[in-house]
């Protein structure tokens, strides 16, 4: 399985994710749990979803140690991305 991930460590609610993207992916946020499932080819749950329009925003719903994965959904594509975690305030 190929994506891109990226360890965010301790966020919590009051903080947004955004995702910059060159082509539409899947964007999914992942507490430490459903990461390890992601990664296992489990069935796992996530925030955010198939994004084509960039940026992307999404809310930190809890506090915990969370993880970002992007992925093509098995298509092939030369993805670059670009993440910033922000304050709720900042975004507006």
């Amino acid at each position: 399985m190929d994506f891109v991930h990226y360890d965010l460590g301790q966020l919590g609610p009051g903080q947004v994710v955004e995702v910059t993207l060159n082509i539409a992916a899947n964007v999914q946020l992942l507490d430490t749990s459903n990461f390890n499932l992601y990664r296992s080819g489990g069935s796992f749950r996530y925030f955010g979803g198939h994004k084509t329009s960039s940026p992307c925003r999404i809310p930190v719903p809890a506090p915990g140690h969370w993880h970002l994965v992007i992925d093509l959904g098995g298509a092939s594509g030369n993805l670059r991305s670009e993440v910033r975690v922000l304050s709720a305030t900042s975004v507006g």
